[in-house]
């Protein structure tokens, strides 16, 4: 099998092994993300699988429906031209945002809301209550809110007190 990329065959045409096929990634007429060995694709999403600390692995590519199409296992591996564009989408789809201070945090029944300050500015997500803030192997902290988008805290402990003493609870 293909060490780059597994793939779900029902869902191309004319698609035969799954060794003997190379995935193709390219921009629809109407700019969405498609993707197919064969024939006319799927339009396809991107959604970063673990671990988040290599974004350039372990790429999902999903259908309207949310099921996997297909998995890139390395970026770097990929036809130039199809890695160009899947470098294109994974910027679109997300953004790593790096958290400055904690400004105010709400617990509800089942999301979180942060209020943070961020290099980009004042930002407000939500994320799931069993969501916690993962270790970063290399220093930090990264939160994911419940659309997909990262916040990294570079350096909790170098975070002012009130952002600290907000942070705390959810730290091990």
């Amino acid at each position: 099998m293909n060490e780059l990329l597994t793939y779900e065959p029902e869902l191309f045409e004319d698609e035969g092994p799954a060794e003997e096929t190379t995935l193709r990634l390219w921009r629809g007429a109407d700019g969405r993300l498609m993707a197919g060995t064969e024939g006319p694709g799927a339009a396809v999403r991107v959604q970063r699988c673990f671990p988040w600390s290599e974004p350039l692995e372990f790429v999902s590519l999903r259908d309207a429906d949310d099921e996997e199409v297909a998995l890139v296992r390395r970026l770097s591996d990929l036809p130039e031209g199809s890695r160009k564009v899947l470098s294109e989408a994974l910027v679109e789809a997300g953004f790593v945002f790096e958290v400055q201070a904690l400004l105010e945090v709400e617990e509800e029944i089942e999301i979180r809301t942060f209020e943070v300050r961020t290099r980009q500015g004042i930002r407000r997500f939500q994320t799931h209550r069993d969501e916690w803030p993962r270790d970063v192997p290399g220093g930090g902290l990264l939160i994911k809110d419940v659309v997909g988008d990262l916040y990294w805290v570079r350096e909790p402990e170098g975070l002012d007190k009130r952002s600290r003493k907000l942070l705390w609870p959810f730290l091990d």
